[in-house]
């Protein structure tokens, strides 16, 4: 094996890392995970999340009906409350509007 084969091993191997490190950053970018219906029909949900400041987020994370509140840092997790859930939106209760059948004065 002379130099011009091991710089090609070595240039295909780096361009091969470059796409799996791109896309792993694609998908966490542009969070294919719950687009690809991977948390369809799951018991937990992640409602929203909050960048307190660099080290830590807060969480909000649905689970059988109830919320949970969550303070997620570098060293570790904190529950900051849990209550009950309020109910979903029925879908499609709310894309159609209520339609008044009252007369205008």
């Amino acid at each position: 094996m002379d130099l011009v084969d091991f710089g090609r091993y070595a240039g295909g191997l780096l361009v091969t890392l470059g796409l799996i490190a791109a896309l792993a950053y694609a998908a966490r970018r542009f969070n294919f995970m719950q687009l690809a219906g991977g948390a369809k029909g799951g018991r937990m949900r992640l409602v929203e999340t909050l960048m307190i400041d660099a080290r830590r987020r807060a969480a909000l994370i649905r689970v059988d009906g109830r919320e949970h509140l969550i303070l997620l840092g570098s060293t570790g997790e904190t529950l900051i409350e849990s209550r009950d859930a309020p109910p979903e939106p029925d879908p499609a209760s709310a894309a159609t509007p209520a339609i008044s059948g009252g007369t205008a004065p």
